[in-house]
C-alpha cells in the first residue's frame, strides 16, 4: 500500500485529501506545518508527498528544497497551491517537484496525479536498479549528452541537471532535429497523460536553457507545437 505524505495547513481540506486517499487503497499520513512535514518525510518515507506551498513555520518551496538539496531525497512532489500563480508553479518545479496542481482542484483529477506521477517513480527505479544498457553520448555541436552515465558537457564543461532536465534534453536530442510535441514530452519524460496545462514543459525548456547557457539557444520553441533541437 503506497504511503503519501499530506503536508496542508487547512484542516479541512487535509482531512478531505486524506480520507480520498485511504478510500483509494494509500496510506495517508498528515502534517499541518512545514517543520513537522519535513521530520516525518525523512522519518517515514512516504512514496510520495502531497506539499501544500502556504504553510506556516517553513513554506513549501522551502521543504521542497530541503528534501532535495539538503537530504537529497527523491521522494516525488505533488505541490498544492491556491494561487494559481505561474512564480509558485515555477518555483516549485525549479526546486525539485514532480508536478503541481491548483486549488481548487476535483479529488478524481488529483487522484489521477498521484497514480500518474507514482507510476513514473517506479519506472525510473526500476530503471536506475537495472544493468546499464550500451550508453552512447549525443553530440550536436558544442553539446554533448552520455546517456549512460546520464551527464552533459558543454564546451568539455560539465552542466548538472535535475533527473527530468536531463529526460527532457535527451528526449530532444533523440528526436535528431525533429520538432517534439509538449503532449509527447509530457508522455515521455513525466511518463503520463497530462490532465491539465503544458505549462510544466515550458517551465522546464526555461530552465533547462538557462543552465545550458549559450547551447541552451539550440532549443528553439515551434509555436503552438513544441520544441526542436538545433
Amino acid at each position: 500500500m503506497p504511503k503519501v505524505l499530506v503536508i496542508e495547513d487547512d484542516g479541512n481540506i487535509n482531512e478531505l485529501i486524506t480520507f480520498n486517499l485511504a478510500e483509494n487503497g494509500y496510506e495517508p499520513i498528515s502534517a499541518h506545518d512545514g517543520v513537522q512535514g519535513l521530520a516525518l518525510a525523512l522519518s517515514e518515507r512516504p512514496d510520495l508527498i502531497l506539499l501544500d506551498i502556504m504553510l506556516p513555520g517553513k513554506n513549501g518551496i522551502d521543504v521542497c528544497r530541503e528534501l532535495r538539496e539538503t537530504h537529497r531525497s527523491k521522494i516525488p512532489v505533488i505541490m498544492l497551491t491556491a494561487k494559481g500563480e505561474e512564480i509558485d508553479k515555477v518555483l516549485g518545479l525549479e526546486f525539485g517537484a514532480d508536478d503541481y496542481i491548483t486549488k481548487p482542484f476535483s479529488v478524481r483529477e488529483l487522484m489521477a496525479r498521484i497514480k500518474a506521477v507514482l507510476r513514473r517513480s517506479e519506472s525510473q527505479a526500476e530503471g536506475e536498479g537495472a544493468a546499464p544498457d550500451a550508453g552512447r553520448t549525443i553530440a550536436i555541436g558544442d553539446l554533448e549528452i552520455d546517456t549512460e552515465r546520464r551527464e552533459v558537457r558543454v564546451h568539455g564543461q560539465p552542466v548538472e541537471l535535475a533527473f527530468k532536465e536531463f529526460e527532457l534534453l535527451k528526449a530532444l536530442a533523440e528526436a535528431q532535429g525533429r520538432v517534439v510535441t509538449r503532449e509527447f514530452l509530457l508522455d515521455t519524460v513525466w511518463g503520463f497523460d497530462y490532465y491539465g496545462e503544458t505549462r510544466t514543459v515550458d517551465v522546464h525548456v526555461r530552465y533547462l536553457r538557462r543552465k545550458l547557457g549559450p547551447a541552451g539557444d539550440r532549443i528553439q520553441t515551434v509555436r503552438g507545437v513544441g520544441y526542436k533541437l538545433q
